[in-house]
């Protein structure tokens, strides 16, 4: 048993061959983070231990092209990185999970496929995390809005429900990047005005819409503040983008404490390939506040230019609840916002129940149109 009296839950743990572990200062067992007390807890004896942050720490903006020119430095002058937390593979799905303390479970968070406990090799140099948002929705509640979610799915299979209601349920944490960006754009085009105009006279009179165009050409400033961008590949973007919004106002500064228990995704899209993904909807953005100032009826945008000054990113870590289950062989997810649990994912099809919805509608129709007779 280690003496662990001494033990401090602000990330000075000790460290072991399966990663970082927060020893309980009772009974020497793996604290974990406890989502109702906001604490570590031990599962065994119940001590608590608070987290304890520096008085300094804050979740900081870092300078985007500053961190892009340190990165360029370093592979000119060829140098190894360092190695700083474990990571397994899934070699179903790809992911790369970064993990704190004893590995304590053999299925993979994200799609259900097996884990390997030996395949737990030491992971390489990241960009290190800035914030996280803690769990904040109990295992408990998360399962009744599944519940909900399940049942609010008409037409999925009898038998899904209970599929849906699998073993594999896991609390995981997310890398995303958030974008800031104080943007200037130009443009210029055309705006169109409808009028009507009356050809023909008695049955021949027709009354047809035109457009009269004028040339209209401007320029503004708008600031992008914390644009969110998933961090990993081979997860449904769409899915995930759905959870928003994230109640970032209640990020904390980053500390292995807020992992003890939980599993977390590393990134695999880098900071620039993350702020090329945020370029593109913030074009979009803009794009649709310049035909806005155009105005009119209908735009048309001939020349348009953008410029991005003052670019900042943070890296973070945001808690997911994740259900991974198979359905007649076939996988499926559902994801579930441990901040605010808004529940959104994957789910088979009834025909069955779709061609009988479609037949009773069929009837319906037929009957009042029977009674209009």
């Amino acid at each position: 048993m280690n003496d662990s009296r001494n033990s401090q839950a602000d990330g000075n743990s000790i460290n072991n061959d399966l990663g970082r572990a927060f020893p309980c200062r009772t009974c020497g067992a793996n604290l974990t983070f406890h989502i109702g007390c906001q604490k570590l807890k031990c599962s065994y004896c119940g001590d608590e231990v608070e987290i304890v942050l520096d008085e300094n720490a804050a979740v900081v903006e870092q300078d985007f092209f500053a961190i892009l020119e340190r990165q360029k430095e370093l592979r000119i002058a060829g140098e190894t990185p360092p190695e700083d937390h474990n990571e397994v593979r899934c070699d179903s799905c790809g992911a790369n999970v970064i993990f704190d303390g004893t590995l304590t479970s053999t299925h993979c968070p994200y799609c259900g496929g097996g884990i390997q406990r030996e395949k737990i090799h030491r992971g390489g140099f990241r960009i290190p995390v800035d914030g996280v948002i803690p769990f904040q929705v109990a295992e408990k509640a998360a399962r009744s809005e599944l519940d909900r979610w399940v049942r609010s799915r008409w037409f999925a299979p009898n038998d899904f429900k209970k599929a849906a209601r699998g073993d594999h349920f896991h609390g995981v944490y997310l890398p995303f990047w958030t974008y800031d960006a104080l943007t200037f754009a130009q443009y210029s085009g055309e705006r169109g005005e409808h009028y009507y105009v009356t050809t023909g006279s008695g049955k021949n009179q027709t009354t047809q819409r035109r457009t009269r165009w004028w040339p209209a050409s401007g320029h503004f400033q708008h600031f992008f503040d914390d644009l969110l961008i998933l961090g990993a590949t081979e997860l449904p973007v769409n899915r995930i983008d759905e959870l928003a919004p994230w109640k970032l106002q209640n990020l904390k500064p980053f500390s292995p404490a807020f992992l003890a228990g939980h599993f977390a995704r590393t990134y695999d899209v880098e900071v620039e390939n993350g702020f090329e993904k945020a370029k593109a909807k913030i074009e979009a953005e803009l794009r649709a506040m310049a035909k806005r100032r155009i105005g009119g009826d209908e735009q048309r945008l001939h020349r348009f230019v953008s410029r991005y000054d003052a670019v900042s990113f943070k890296h973070l870590l945001l808690p997911v609840w994740i259900v991974a289950y198979q359905y007649h062989d076939k996988s499926y997810r559902v994801f579930i916002n441990a901040v605010t649990g808004q529940a959104t994912g994957d789910r088979p099809y009834s025909w069955i129940k779709i061609t009988l919805t479609v037949l009773l509608g069929l009837a319906i129709l037929a009957g009042i149109i029977a009674l209009q007779k």
